[in-house]
């Protein structure tokens, strides 16, 4: 008989009195007792019992296993290039911490912070929207890929997942779809544009009679502003006057119409005593000067050149007076300001903004009851005021100032397409002014360029060649243990414990990308419609354009997800949402050992995890700070230093990067378990490999925050830790103290 029914039995002879006497009661009442206490031993039993395991699972080492087979794929070959001096700092495992990641890392890239939502989410939509409009052309310089050094460190994750799409647009047109061959034709022809500067100066001059041709004196017909006003924006994805783009709102769950400023291609100065913009003036004659040069080019008479260039840069400096920075315009609450088109209307009269608004988002409906999101509002009416203004002005004095500020921006926008010769008008400016673009190389212009066109695409293509099933893996390895790791915490109070382990229970994380929404027959069907042109750069340049218009009009009828170029998760909704690019390689390779995937590409997701999840863990954890204080005297005790102090920022970093590589080897534990086979590189295998890794891939920005080097972590993990191999075992003769235990 089973215990319970026992206990069902006492209880039905309880109820049905069979039992009378005062002695029988007392012995009922102390079986209760006793039942119940049995019970109660019993719970805590099966708590210590979770908690061994917990414990056991934390400290367990990993499955023994055959000697490993070694991986001789290409990606497994370029990365034991890499290995060579991590091998090196293995054989001296005292000297983890002075391995450096300030001889690989940029000032610029170290210096990154993580800016808040906000801001962060702003910034970001203005980059995007830059590299839209201009490929990157007109703010950096393009260099042959004849001019890079050699460099075998790991690049950064951008730069890397740059190279990764080019090695994917470069490789065989071998049963490679519509689509992709039509990203790939618009690649070559961007690597090898074969355009010669009369056919650039032909191709400019009849997009601008299209428009309505250069403004001149006499009889010549302004075109109405609002109709080129709607061209410009909605078939070359030109915007002179304020910028359009589809967004979330502050929360992020639906998305409206945008409208911000414009930019512009003079250095712009900001006045903090006045609040206002201005040109930087010793740009000025530089940029007029490269003004001439550009329509030089066009073939433009010199006295025309002068009228042209005066008043484009007149109203430019007049039009960025009441521009002003992000940070002033969160800090004045001139962002989100939500309004219906009609209301939008009534504010700035002098643009017609149904009509420009439907014909960008055409086909999608667009009336004026539907909400906009304006982001300056005292500019948008400041503008209004002064197209209204110059437009009466300058129709009495016959020259029409406007046209020719919309033809200028149009030019900008297609400088990237035209002849070397034109970007080197820009490029002559940015000398005169003293200014470091960045060199960029040739390649790495398009493939941006290519990105712009075949976002979704690319999204896939980078799916199908690196990602696979092993990135699915990795995800809900690394998710488990993470969510393993939160459990372990002692929290300060329950409520607070509560409320962040349903949270983290509660999402689900994902790859941004899957087989249904990116079916190969479904990206067929939506570039279907692009004409490209195996030799014509500038035919596909324009079909581009285009190709943004109809991408910024899905966004309404489509799931957003994130751009190609991401690297970062995001929570949406009751999702984390892991983007795809994040598993290029070399962080990532479907064919490298798993534990170079989980020591390089898996603390970076713990990493990201932890700082979207977790991040303000001191003012909520005990036991967080009692384990950074653990590794910083780990540090003190190595480095023989004093007991300086850590700032908030400082240790919340600490706790993250740690904590990130504990969860990472975790769950390649966990994942060795499920198989017990795994490849090798380099003569390295199991932890020893992805220890390894973890140093490869340590350095990024946020170690900027680091008050010593990442690698020396590994100190701390393999002080006393089962994990690590015996020989990683670090006797210092030079500490003088004892190491601390095992954080």
């Amino acid at each position: 008989m089973t215990q319970n029914s026992s206990d069902q039995q006492v209880f039905l002879q309880f109820t049905q009195g069979r039992v009378q006497s005062e002695e029988s009661n007392s012995l009922v009442k102390n079986h209760w007792l006793g039942l119940l206490l049995f019970q109660c031993c019993l719970a805590f039993c099966i708590i210590g019992t979770i908690t061994g395991l917990g414990y056991y699972f934390l400290q367990e080492k990993p499955p023994t296993t055959q000697d490993p087979i070694p991986c001789l794929s290409p990606a497994c070959m370029r990365v034991a290039e890499r290995f060579s001096t991590a091998m090196g700092r293995f054989s001296r495992p005292c000297d983890y911490f002075q391995f450096s990641c300030k001889a690989e890392m940029s000032s610029k890239s170290r210096g990154k912070n993580r800016d808040n939502i906000l801001s962060d989410n702003v910034t970001r939509q203005a980059v995007m929207r830059r590299r839209e409009r201009r490929g990157g052309g007109m703010r950096m310089d393009i260099v042959p890929d004849t001019e890079r050094k050699r460099d075998d460190r790991l690049p950064d994750r951008q730069t890397a997942l740059l190279q990764a799409i080019k090695d994917t647009l470069e490789s065989p047109k071998r049963n490679v779809s519509s689509a992709a061959q039509k990203a790939q034709m618009f690649y070559n022809t961007c690597m090898k544009p074969n355009t010669t500067l009369n056919e650039s100066i032909y191709h400019a001059q009849m997009l601008i009679q299209k428009l309505g041709g250069w403004p001149v004196p006499g009889n010549w017909t302004q075109p109405e502003l609002n109709s080129t006003l709607a061209l410009l924006m909605s078939q070359y994805n030109t915007f002179p006057f304020f910028n359009v783009y589809v967004g979330p709102d502050r929360n992020e769950s639906q998305h409206y119409i945008q409208i911000d400023q414009p930019e512009f291609q003079f250095p712009i100065e900001w006045n903090s005593q006045i609040n206002r913009s201005k040109f930087n003036s010793q740009c000025l004659r530089p940029f007029f000067s490269s003004c001439k040069e550009l329509l030089t080019l066009l073939n433009v008479s010199l006295s025309s050149r002068i009228q042209h260039c005066g008043l484009y840069m007149s109203l430019s400096s007049t039009l960025v007076t009441n521009t002003s920075p992000l940070s002033y315009r969160l800090s004045q609450k001139l962002l989100y300001r939500r309004m219906t088109i009609l209301e939008l209307q009534e504010l700035a009269p002098a643009i017609d903004w149904l009509r420009s608004l439907q014909a960008i988002f055409h086909p999608v409906p667009v009336n004026k009851s539907d909400f906009v999101l304006l982001h300056n509002p005292p500019y948008i009416i400041y503008m209004s005021e002064t197209i209204n203004k110059w437009r009466r002005i300058h129709k009495m004095m016959d020259s029409y100032p406007l046209h020719t500020y919309m033809i200028m921006n149009l030019l900008q926008t297609l400088m990237p397409a035209l002849h070397t010769r034109f970007m080197q008008t820009m490029k002559n400016f940015s000398i005169a002014i003293n200014k470091e673009n960045e060199v960029v190389p040739h390649w790495k212009h398009c493939v941006l360029q290519t990105v712009n066109c075949f976002d979704t695409l690319i999204s896939d293509l980078i799916r199908h060649h690196y990602a696979g099933e092993e990135a699915e893996k990795l995800i809900s390895d690394i998710y488990y243990s993470f969510m393993n790791k939160i459990a372990t915490i002692n929290w300060q109070n329950g409520d607070t414990q509560y409320l962040v382990l349903n949270k983290i229970t509660s999402l689900t994380p994902r790859l941004s990308t899957n087989h249904e929404s990116f079916s190969q027959l479904k990206l067929d069907e939506y570039f279907g419609e692009v004409i490209m042109s195996e030799k014509n750069y500038f035919s596909n340049y324009l079909q581009m354009l285009l190709l943004q218009q109809r991408m910024r009009s899905k966004l309404f009828s489509h799931t957003p997800q994130p751009h190609v170029l991401s690297l970062h998760p995001f929570l949406s909704g009751n999702d984390i949402i892991i983007p795809v690019g994040m598993f290029a390689s070399p962080q990532f390779h479907s064919s490298y050992p798993r534990a170079v995937n989980y020591g390089m590409l898996g603390t970076i997701i713990a990493k990201d995890l932890l700082h979207l999840l977790l991040p303000d863990i001191l003012s909520l954890s005990e036991s967080a700070v009692l384990e950074i204080e653990c590794v910083w005297s780990h540090y003190l005790t190595a480095q023989q230093k004093g007991t300086s102090s850590l700032s908030p920022t400082q240790k919340q970093e600490v706790w993250v990067q740690y904590t990130a590589l504990q969860v990472a080897l975790l769950a390649y534990n966990k994942s060795l378990r499920r198989h017990l086979s795994d490849t090798s590189v380099a003569g390295l295998s199991h932890v020893h490999l992805f220890l390894a890794s973890f140093t490869q891939a340590s350095c990024d920005s946020s170690t900027a925050l680091m008050p010593f080097e990442p690698s020396f972590l590994l100190n701390v993990l393999c002080v006393n830790s089962v994990h690590c191999p015996k020989a990683m075992t670090c006797v210092d003769n030079r500490a003088h103290g004892q190491l601390p235990d095992l954080c």
